[in-house]
Formats: structure tokens, C-alpha cells, sequence
């Protein structure tokens, strides 16, 4: 059953996804790190994408914990 809390429990994923995700490890290799990211005048598709996972990271990452917190509690507690 679909569900308000199976959408917030999803975006939580999505967002814990995308703290995980390392540049130099991972999208380094697909050419999404930050040394390809150095292209001057208007900003392309790909480096806006990659300022927001970075900006992301860098907002969400403490949030982030507590909600995580919040959710693996309200699992225990409701299955």
C-alpha cells in the first residue's frame, strides 16, 4: 500500500544515497568528479547537477542523521 510515510521513507533513501556517493571514488569514473568540472561561461547541465549533490551533502548531512534516527525508531516501534 502506497502511503504518506512509504513516500517520506523513500526520499529519505534518496537523500541518503546521494550523501553517500564519493567523487573521487565513484563519479569520478563515469566523469562526473570535480576536476571535469571546470568549464568556463555558462554553467552546463551536468555541472548544476553536481553542485547540488555538493550542496546537498554539505546542508543535509547532520538532518540527515537525526531523520535516520526518527525512521529506524518508528520502524522498531511500528514494524
Amino acid at each position: 500500500m502506497f502511503t504518506l510515510w512509504t513516500l517520506v521513507e523513500a526520499s529519505l533513501l534518496c537523500l541518503n544515497a546521494v550523501c553517500v556517493l564519493h567523487e573521487e571514488r565513484f563519479l569520478a569514473k563515469f566523469g562526473w568528479g570535480q576536476q571535469q568540472n571546470t568549464e568556463f561561461g555558462q554553467p552546463t547541465a551536468k555541472a548544476q547537477i553536481l553542485n547540488l549533490v555538493r550542496s546537498i551533502r554539505t546542508v543535509a548531512k547532520i538532518p540527515l542523521i537525526f531523520l535516520n534516527i526518527i525512521a529506524i525508531i518508528f520502524k522498531l516501534l511500528l514494524g
